[in-house]
């Protein structure tokens, strides 16, 4: 918001001349509103211009959030000010190579954000890119989630079923989900066991977690291109370090022929992981460091052993 009040005063304030300061008797030229009663029309259609624009940014800076479109508009503005910078210093070797590179970015730009522009153009089309729909966990939250994801590894581990669950942080990977079944769903363990359960039509694939809910299920990744794997690692492996390359997604792998539980976090992979070791480094990633200290000497004595199924008593 405080991105869109700043394009919102600056428009008035560069648009609207009107309102000026008098530098010699540094007081306020009020000669402007005697105008603005005269053709109260013209103000409602300035602000109206406004606010149109302002909304129409903010609704692209909440799209693009959480992309890694995000990520290189970063970069550009960061470009951007570097160029103003340059020009205000008269560096004119700096601004002739800035003037040649914004050329270039002119004709790359589209390609880089074409899926972010076909998804912008699907979204417009389905009236979805003006919802104001939106969805926040609170961090407290994800000790529960970190406990069902370690509870449903510990027992997909154990009965050797293959698993790929990817959790989100602030690089979202949403042009990786269109292939995905939308499940929209709490996290638990007994439904991330269910989902991949093998011969069923959510096996294969990856479970996409993002702000504390079962997004996606079988969804494809692209596959890493790291020549120096090892060998051993399968498809499910090379799709979570695939994954893990392009964003700053946290993968939670389980073989399916050995039973192993892996993580995989920047293009890297941690193997021969125990439910508690897991739920360690989730803790680290997603908690705040003191408190899952605290959490793991609590319940360091067997408060985190992992339980199986729930038998019903019959009598």
């Amino acid at each position: 918001m405080l991105g869109v009040k700043a394009i919102s005063f600056y428009i008035l304030l560069f648009k609207y001349p009107l309102i000026r300061f008098s530098m010699e008797e540094n007081d306020l030229d009020l000669s402007f509103i005697s105008g603005v009663f005269a053709n109260p029309w013209d103000i409602i259609r300035s602000l109206v211009d406004i606010l149109i624009v302002a909304y129409v940014v903010y609704r692209i800076l909440r799209w693009i959030s959480g992309t890694r479109a995000e990520q290189l508009l970063k970069g550009l503005v960061l470009l951007l000010v570097f160029s103003v910078l340059a020009s205000a210093l008269e560096l004119d070797m700096v601004n002739w190579l800035m003037e040649k590179l914004w050329i270039v970015f002119a004709i790359t730009l589209p390609i880089v954000f074409q899926p972010e522009l076909r998804r912008l153009l699907e979204q417009l089309g389905r009236g979805k890119f003006f919802s104001l729909s939106t969805s926040q966990i609170e961090m407290e939250e994800y000790e529960a989630i970190i406990n069902e994801i370690g509870e449903a590894s510990a027992i997909l581990s154990r009965n050797r079923v293959g698993a790929l669950l990817i959790l989100t942080r602030e690089t979202g990977i949403a042009e990786y989900l269109e292939s995905g079944v939308d499940l929209d769903a709490l996290v638990s363990a007994g439904l991330l066991i269910n989902i991949f359960v093998p011969n069923t039509p959510l096996h294969d694939g990856a479970c996409i977690i993002s702000n504390g809910r079962i997004k996606k299920a079988a969804c494809f990744l692209p596959l890493s291109d790291n020549p120096h794997l090892d060998k051993e690692l399968g498809t499910r492996h090379r799709a979570a370090l695939g994954i893990t390359e392009l964003s700053d997604a946290i993968a939670v792998i389980v073989s399916e022929e050995t039973g192993i539980i892996s993580l995989a976090q920047e293009g890297k992979i941690q193997r021969h992981l125990d439910p508690l070791s897991l739920r360690e480094i989730l803790g680290r990633e997603f908690l705040a460091r003191e408190k899952w200290s605290d959490v793991v000497k609590r319940r360091w004595a067997g408060e985190f052993r992992i339980k199986g199924p729930k038998k019903e008593n019959r009598t």
